[in-house]
């Protein structure tokens, strides 16, 4: 047991979770996959195939804020902000986006507060299917 939690620690500091402790202590992750099992997050990558179809944005955000704005970019310009509540002072949360097959090339996702203040990053790509 311990071993896998060390694994998935590692894992996931290998693979550039964005996170960031803000000064009035909010904290928040910023992780990219494919779905979530159990409240957590699954098939985490830097890089998806043109056909992922659908990926997630799972944040966990400790204290000092009330919601949460996942903010999705294609190629810098921004193509959807979702907002999502923070109910407790350790909340885990999701957005999705439905990734078209032609939308290939460099993406990221920003966690900002309600006024704005960027929480966290995650920045991925979407593979061609022809290489």
């Amino acid at each position: 047991m311990r071993r896998t939690v060390l694994g998935s620690v590692v894992v996931l500091l290998v693979i550039g979770v964005g996170s960031v402790l803000a000064e009035d202590g909010a904290f928040a992750t910023a992780i990219v996959c494919t779905g979530g099992e159990d409240r957590a997050p699954v098939g985490v990558a830097e890089s998806f195939p043109a056909t992922v179809g659908l990926l997630y944005c799972f944040s966990e955000v400790k204290g000092g804020t009330d919601k949460v704005v996942h903010v999705w970019y294609f190629n810098d310009k921004e193509v959807r902000r979702t907002e999502l509540p923070v109910k407790a002072a350790r909340w885990r949360t999701w957005s999705t986006k439905s990734v078209p097959a032609t939308a290939t090339g460099g993406w990221r996702v920003e966690v900002q507060d309600g006024a704005g203040k960027v929480l966290a990053t995650s920045s991925f790509t979407i593979e061609s299917a022809h290489p």
